[in-house]
């Protein structure tokens, strides 16, 4: 008996680390950041962009400073979004755009840690200081952002977790009623991402608590190493 030649076999087929260690590795990071960047920054979200309009709106009724910084983060946001959609829109060689958009993540995430080691401690929440600070890491994951709206759209999400958690209860769900092996691969996919931003979150915030903003370091290599994978043709169909 023969094998189809064109069909791949168990041997050839990803393994689990090789389908999810780029989404793994990012939502550990985007989890980890994150929360550091709330903790330290009078709850200024790096991430989750409209989170500061909410913060912005409790500030406003609270009375409490540094409304402006909030409120300035979503034309920051979306700046940093456009800037890297004409990157994109613009890069002659498409199979390194993704290891460029890496680099620049891993850079302004450095930023984020330096201006964070040279300013603090932190002591007034409307001061430029904060402002500067949680910019660098906006930046930093607004450029994330658009890479999984563009260049990895087939990936889900790897900082924003309200959608992974709403496709996590419909897998689970979808696995109840019917346990077939596709369902069980989509139950795995969402549950390991939102076990991932959440050992990002609890490990940052032990690092940070450990480190200061050294931390941000340790979280700035998983970045670097996926910008020089990212280089390499078989790796960009695993992540697929």
């Amino acid at each position: 008996m023969t094998t189809n030649a064109h069909s791949p076999s168990k041997d050839n087929l990803p393994s689990f680390w090789q389908r999810h260690q780029t989404p793994v590795l990012l939502t550990v990071v985007g989890g980890a950041i994150d929360t550091i960047g709330f903790i330290t920054l009078f709850g200024f979200f790096t991430a989750h962009v409209t989170g500061n309009l909410v913060m912005a709106g409790s500030g406003l009724v609270k009375g409490e400073a540094g409304l402006w910084i909030k409120l300035a983060a979503l034309p920051l946001f979306i700046l940093t979004v456009m800037v890297t959609k004409i990157f994109i829109d613009h890069s002659k060689n498409k199979q390194l755009t993704l290891s460029h958009l890496f680099l620049a993540e891993a850079f302004f995430l450095t930023a984020f840690m330096i201006a964070g080691l040279y300013y603090q401690p932190f002591v007034d929440a409307g001061d430029i200081t904060v402002a500067i600070t949680g910019g660098l890491g906006l930046i930093a994951l607004a450029i994330r952002n658009t890479a999984s709206k563009t260049v990895i759209k087939h990936m889900s999400p790897t900082v924003l977790m309200t959608g992974n958690t709403t496709q996590l209860g419909i897998n689970l769900t979808d696995y109840l009623v019917s346990r077939t092996a596709d369902n069980r691969k989509k139950l795995a996919h969402s549950s390991v991402l939102v076990s991932s931003f959440l050992v990002g979150a609890l490990v940052g915030a032990l690092l940070y608590m450990q480190l200061s903003f050294w931390a941000v370091g340790l979280f700035v290599l998983p970045v670097l190493y996926l910008s020089v994978r990212a280089r390499d043709r078989d790796f960009l169909q695993h992540i697929a």
